[in-house]
């Protein structure tokens, strides 16, 4: 399967929205949210990304796709939406909202209505693999953002032996291994070529979604104002 984005310009469909969820392999609320993301994800219609983080790693199950980075995502939404702590699972909208993340159907009418009230994505995104280049095309619009690029797993099954979960078999879809800025959006029709081979160099990385988002504080997230994902043969070509 090939996500949106990831076609030729031309035959790219711009994705409704984006939902970052913020999850744990020890956490006993997680699996119905882990499970909306799934649904998500192969509905094709956001991009979709788990981020899982490592502060209930002390409930006696480390969580296999965790790291720190992740956390302090997490952490900086936080004060972004000016909340004093964190909690699991939940699921970022554009970068502008959050709700718990198993709510699904809370999830597809907040996308919808940030659209409607002029908070969608209204940038659009392209990326594509080129033989060995990875071609980003960010299009015009208003505003200055960081153009950033989050690297994640396709997919994994986990057998969770200890913890709140313990005994349980769960799909886990594109836990997001890594992240960095890689450029600046000014407004302007602005293009990026990477080597291709960035996505094998990156740990088990099974796609990539391109966001673009505006930066409250240099280590705080906002509106994020466009984005698109790169999955299947083309990402590892």
């Amino acid at each position: 399967m090939l996500a949106a984005g990831a076609a030729h310009a031309q035959e790219a469909v711009a994705p409704k929205g984006v939902v970052e969820l913020f999850t744990s392999q020890g956490c006993s609320s997680c699996p119905p949210a882990d499970k909306a993301l799934e649904t998500l994800v192969r509905e094709g219609d956001v991009v979709a990304l788990a981020y899982h983080v490592d502060y209930w790693n002390y409930l006696g199950w480390a969580d296999t796709l965790a790291s720190k980075d992740n956390t302090d995502r997490q952490y900086a939404y936080a004060r972004m939406f000016g909340r004093n702590g964190v909690y699991t699972p939940q699921a970022v909208l554009n970068g502008r909202e959050h709700i718990n993340g198993a709510n699904i159907s809370g999830i597809r009418d907040r996308i919808g209505a940030l659209s409607t009230e002029g908070k969608g994505l209204k940038v659009p995104v392209n990326v594509a693999v080129t033989n060995d280049e990875l071609r980003i095309r960010v299009g015009a619009g208003e505003g200055k953002a960081n153009i950033v690029i989050a690297y994640f797993e396709r997919e994994r099954t986990i057998n969770i032996d200890k913890g709140e979960n313990r005994g349980k078999t769960v799909n886990y879809w594109h836990a997001v291994t890594s992240m960095e800025t890689i450029g600046m959006w000014e407004g302007k029709e602005t293009n990026l070529v990477l080597p291709a081979d960035m996505l094998k160099k990156k740990k088990k990385a099974g796609g990539c979604a391109v966001l673009v988002q505006r930066m409250k504080t240099a280590d705080t997230p906002g509106a994020i104002l466009g984005a698109t994902v790169l999955t299947g043969e083309k990402a590892s070509r």
